[in-house]
């Protein structure tokens, strides 16, 4: 017992040992608290009374500290908001009065302050040469006032200039002795300064005075050189042409064409500047040339798979330019001059060729040559995407000058509108970060749903970007297409259009709208075809597609368009596109214009030109009536090709012009070239409300008919339904211009199948041209109200309408007549004819004869009594014929208003 109990109380002690054991570190532990915050108690028990105040004033300090520096950031961030002409004319008058408080200070003993601080830093820094000090800082300040567009050469003359004075100073200190520091500052003061100290003091400790002053010589030889652009190799030339010009030297035949007052030539440069900036505005050194050879180029050529990549191409160009075209905001005008002098081949002289050159090539609407820097990665970032591009076309030869005076019939001259009064407009995008999110998104989703499909690039165009998918093998199209909604989730836009081909690729697109859309100028695309020397009169505006080319048409080959589309997506500025192009390239003897606009409001502003062959009619009869008019010119045109054997109206006006064709002896008649007769109706559902019949005959008969005669129907509707758009007229437009659409079945009725419903408006179209199997994605150009009135005002003054009669006489006759018959005008005529012939009014052989109801030819007999060609009704008998047969042509020409009321 005894040792059961010692057991226990050994196992006793041993257990209190352990439990007092695992409690020493925690009493430690609390021990160790009070003896560490200890010391930190007594100053607080010491002073209470003194911190609060304390920590009062840090807090207010730091308050007021935060303040200062919110508002200070909030002046760096309105200065960097700032236009960069602004800054850069901030920074030259900024110059400009450093130069005038230094000429105060060194010319004219200034007193005070400011004066003893100009004479120790400009004074002790130049020395002697202190005078020359405000001149220098004028001469770089009205430099950044005369080209603040180049900065690099801007900097090349800094830089000689600072060169250029180093080596004087030196050579002004050596020949005042060399004096040292321990000499004084008046001795340094009257030799070179400081800086003249620094740069001949070394020379003349390593290697004597005898070295130093032609080491100095060379350094101003080269600020000299730099500061005026003239390589070694080419002071003889210059020489030469310094004493041609001061009529020392007697030039040569043909020696230095153009050369006099010329920048220097890109020789000069050994390496191109890497520097955005933005391009000269009016440049005169080959200007012409330069925007000619930019914008012929429409399509940029691929580039090689291993060329580098320094920086995202013109996005961060396109961003350094003021924002230009952001979300339809006009480029300010720094950036509107951009195409005006930049080369698409090479870098003019003085230009960079890195990111600032190829936004300038963008802006003049051309693409970057083979070769520059950062068109495509080189492959070395993993996930990479390139920005793919077509392969130029074969550079054309020499341009043909385009004649601006156009002579008229007799001895009238006809100026075109120049296409100064169309604004530029920016630079667009070829890459932003938005296009790399989207890459990452599409590959994530083919990465979920297990699909093999890689992004190998993209096209962005000015509203959309298309991105193409390579398939892997044995993976099917359906499997991407069946992706649509995913996608549409996963890149946060409802609006994704897949093209399954595209065309002339092996590859599926994936159009995707871009969240910064870009403006499309009418003038740009207009200069493009004036610099492609394309001077068909017919030639339109159209817009820019996805690849960044522009887009034209021409109107002759179509020949005929439907532009449809719900309100507000882009149709009437479209309308107003087709006819600036037409006023600003052809004269009212190539083509002459008949606009319908039952609206009234949306073609007021053409009111006038010399381009109308009828005032703008705004009521739909009328308009009914003048369809009917183009169909007799049609076939008055045809007469004409038929008696001199011609198949095309070009033909016909080719040979009246060369002077082959004479008209009949006898008929009196003057052969003349027959101008192009362009129709265009803004809203045709309101004609297809009021004469459907009428109009839809005229119509299919001018579609089907008139393209050889040189005329040409542009319909526009907001109510693309099948009751508007009908399938003859359908069947005989071939061309389709398809704006956003509110239903999948408007589309259909538009195009023949699905996509207008899934555009996103503004402008952005799907242009389907005569014997295309796909359409063009496109957006629209846009054309302001004031470059409408400028173009209209200039045509106005060159010459008045002359408008043609027929269009309108007889309209007035009729309006009665059109009231009281409507649609049964032929029907009627033939009921006339088979009365007047037969001299037998009976209603039932009406019924008989011309197929038709009682309630129909009862209707035909009371229109004939109203016009006294069939006497009153007596019951059952036939009613009296008023009109002998040998009258019957005087009565239809009645009835169908063309003689008598």
């Amino acid at each position: 017992m005894a040792s059961r109990t010692s057991g226990k109380g050994s196992q006793s002690t041993a257990g209190n040992s352990k439990q007092r054991a695992g409690r020493a570190p925690a009493a430690k532990k609390t021990a160790a608290r009070p003896a560490k915050k200890a010391p930190a108690r007594k100053p607080a028990a010491k002073a209470p009374a003194k911190r609060p105040p304390a920590g009062g004033a840090r807090r207010v300090g730091r308050g007021v500290a935060r303040g200062v520096g919110a508002a200070f950031r909030g002046v760096g961030r309105g200065a960097q908001r700032l236009d960069p002409a602004h800054r850069k004319d901030g920074l030259a008058l900024l110059l400009l009065g450093l130069a005038l408080i230094t000429a105060a200070g060194t010319w004219s003993n200034l007193q005070g302050p400011v004066g003893d601080l100009v004479k120790m830093l400009v004074t002790g820094a130049f020395g002697r040469l202190d005078l020359v000090v405000p001149i220098l800082l004028a001469v770089i300040a009205v430099r950044l006032f005369r080209h603040p567009e180049r900065p690099e050469a801007n900097g090349r003359i800094v830089i000689g200039l600072s060169a250029l004075v180093v080596g004087i100073l030196g050579q002004v200190h050596v020949a005042c002795g060399s004096p040292g520091r321990g000499d004084g500052s008046q001795a340094l003061q009257n030799a070179g300064g400081l800086i003249g100290w620094a740069a001949a003091k070394p020379l003349v400790y390593t290697v004597g005075e005898v070295l130093a002053v032609p080491l100095l010589v060379l350094l101003t030889v080269f600020g000299l050189l730099v500061v005026t652009a003239t390589p070694v190799n080419a002071i003889p030339r210059r020489l030469r042409q310094a004493g041609i010009r001061l009529g020392v030297i007697e030039p040569e035949p043909g020696e230095y064409p153009g050369e006099y007052g010329a920048e220097p030539t890109a020789e000069w440069r050994e390496a191109p500047v890497r520097r955005g900036r933005r391009a000269p505005a009016g440049e005169p050194d080959g200007a012409e040339e330069a925007e000619e050879q930019a914008l012929a180029r429409r399509r940029r050529p691929r580039r090689a798979a291993g060329e580098p990549d320094p920086v995202d191409l013109a996005a961060a160009a396109a961003a350094d330019l003021d924002g230009a075209v952001l979300h339809g905001v006009q480029p300010s005008p720094l950036v509107a001059g951009l195409s005006s002098g930049i080369s698409a081949e090479e870098p003019a002289a003085g230009m960079p060729s890195g990111r600032g050159a190829r936004a300038a090539r963008s802006a003049a609407g051309a693409k970057p040559a083979a070769g520059d820097p950062g068109v495509e990665d080189s492959g070395e970032r993993p996930g990479y995407v390139p920005d793919l591009t077509k392969p130029a076309p074969e550079p054309a030869g020499g341009l043909p000058a385009r004649a601006e005076q156009l002579q008229l019939a007799g001895d009238i001259t006809y100026a075109l509108p120049s296409l100064d009064l169309l604004e530029r407009g920016g630079p667009g995008k070829a890459r932003s970060a938005a296009n790399d999110a989207i890459v990452a998104s599409l590959t994530n989703v083919f990465a979920e749903f297990k699909v093999d499909a890689a992004v190998t690039g993209f096209t962005r165009g000015p509203t959309v970007t298309r991105y193409e998918v390579e398939l892997g093998p044995a993976v099917k199209v359906e499997r991407i297409t069946a992706l649509t909604k995913n996608i549409a989730y996963a890149v946060a836009s409802p609006d994704v259009r897949i093209i399954s081909p595209i065309p002339g690729k092996s590859a599926v697109g994936i159009e995707i709208p871009n969240t910064d859309r870009e403006m499309v100028n009418l003038g740009d695309v207009l200069r493009l075809a004036d610099a492609a020397g394309d001077e068909h009169p017919m030639l339109v505006a159209l817009g820019k597609d996805v690849e960044g080319g522009y887009v034209m048409a021409n109107l002759t080959k179509m020949p005929h368009i439907l532009v449809a589309g719900a309100t507000g997506s882009g149709k009437s500025s479209c309308i107003n596109c087709l006819i600036t192009s037409v006023m600003v390239r052809a004269t009212p003897e190539d083509v002459r214009m008949v606009l319908i606009d039952p609206k009234r409001v949306e073609l007021n502003a053409y009111e006038g030109i010399p381009h109308l062959i009828t005032p703008i009619i705004t009521n739909p009869k009328r308009a009914a009536e003048a369809l009917q008019w183009v169909v007799r010119e049609m076939d008055l045109r045809y007469d004409d090709l038929a008696a001199y054997g011609f198949r095309h109206i070009d033909d016909f006006n080719a040979a009246v012009r060369e002077g082959k064709l004479s008209p009949p002896e006898g008929s009196g008649r003057e052969l003349a070239p027959y101008p192009y007769l362009l129709v265009i109706v803004d809203e045709l559902a309101d004609l297809m409300m009021v004469a459907p019949r009428d109009v839809e005959d005229s119509i299919v008969r001018i579609t089907q008919l008139a393209r050889a005669a040189g005329i040409h129907l542009v319909l526009a509707t907001q109510r693309p339904s099948v009751d508007v758009v009908t399938g003859l007229i359908k069947a005989n437009v071939p061309s389709r211009l398809a704006f956003a659409t509110s239903s999948l079945a408007d589309s259909r009725v538009i195009l023949d199948q699905p996509g207008a419903e899934k555009l996103i408006g503004k402008g952005d179209g799907l242009f389907l041209p005569m014997g295309a199997g796909k359409p063009t994605r496109m957006q629209g150009a846009f054309v302001t109200e004031a470059e409408v009135a400028a173009v209209v005002e200039h045509c106005k003054r060159q010459m008045a309408p002359v408008f043609r009669e027929g269009v309108t006489v007889g309209s007035a006759r009729k309006k009665e007549i059109d009231e009281d018959i409507g649609d049964d005008l032929d029907l009627l005529c033939q009921a006339a004819e088979l009365v007047v012939s037969t001299q037998f009014g009976s209603t039932s052989m009406l019924q008989r004869k011309l197929r038709v109801g009682f309630a129909k030819a009862g209707r035909l007999m009371d229109l004939m009594e109203s016009r006294n060609i069939v006497g009153p009704s007596e019951g059952s008998k036939a009613r009296d014929v008023l009109v002998k047969p040998d009258e019957l042509d005087g009565v239809l020409a009645l009835i169908r208003g063309d003689g008598g009321s």
